[in-house]
């Protein structure tokens, strides 16, 4: 074959595209597993951050959720659990908000801490300026006090969206309520200086990141609303 024609050239790019996606593909298949495992310990350490548990290092995370996290269950809007194969961890929320509330599957994460002291935390997910956000709220046995939260980002501004990631805008949840009155309201996010117009806690939005902060606050109505019953649940307890 004429190794200056363009048959041989078509020929050679071909074979030379099949052989580099073959082995592209072989890689992504024999690090598959490599890749969830490490997926499922950032999510770990997300959660445990919610309650503040901080692993000493990676190689604790898994130890440090189950030592933690003593249980774990799915729950619809009406505040009951739901049977089924599907576990709590493999729940994508991503998806799940995007249904309507009654038709949610929505996970619940029991923790324990060294004290003895329960917590219950709950998943959120929403929209940023750049991208998708995300987070966890843990709240006391009292279903109604936030003990703790964590927010991450796909692609938000350093030194403004990205702030939501930071301990100085999540500790301001620390201590508010949900329930007022037999009520559930979402904690809402607000420009510094300002207050709601109902009676819902609040916190400062970050500043320059009008945005963002709007869409932790969606994400925190859109997303625990429906948790509402539940939380009810635990108050009366």
């Amino acid at each position: 074959m004429n190794k200056q024609g363009n048959a041989y050239t078509l020929i050679y790019i071909v074979v030379l595209v099949v052989l580099v996606g073959a082995a592209l593909a072989f890689t992504s298949i024999s690090l598959k597993d490599r890749q969830q495992a490490n997926a499922d310990a950032d999510k770990m350490r997300q959660i445990l951050a919610s309650v503040n548990i901080t692993p000493a290092n990676a190689a604790d995370i898994i130890s440090d959720y189950n030592t933690y996290i003593t249980d774990s269950y799915i729950i619809n809007e009406a505040g009951e659990k739901v049977d089924g194969d599907l576990k709590a961890f493999d729940v994508n929320v991503a998806l799940q908000v995007k249904e309507p509330a009654d038709k949610r599957l929505m996970p619940v994460y029991v923790c324990t801490l060294a004290d003895g002291a329960v917590k219950y935390i709950l998943p959120m997910y929403g929209a940023g300026l750049w991208g998708p956000i995300w987070g966890y709220i843990s709240v006391d046995a009292d279903g109604s006090t936030v003990y703790g939260a964590y927010f991450a980002h796909q692609g938000e501004t350093p030194g403004l969206g990205a702030e939501i990631e930071k301990p100085a805008f999540s500790s301001q949840f620390i201590g508010k309520q949900l329930i007022k009155n037999g009520e559930f309201l979402p904690v809402a996010v607000v420009k510094a200086g300002q207050k709601p117009a109902g009676d819902e806690d609040y916190v400062d939005a970050i500043s320059g990141a009008t945005i963002t902060s709007k869409g932790v606050g969606s994400m925190t109505d859109v997303c625990l609303t429906p948790y509402a019953n539940f939380l009810k649940g635990l108050a009366a307890k």
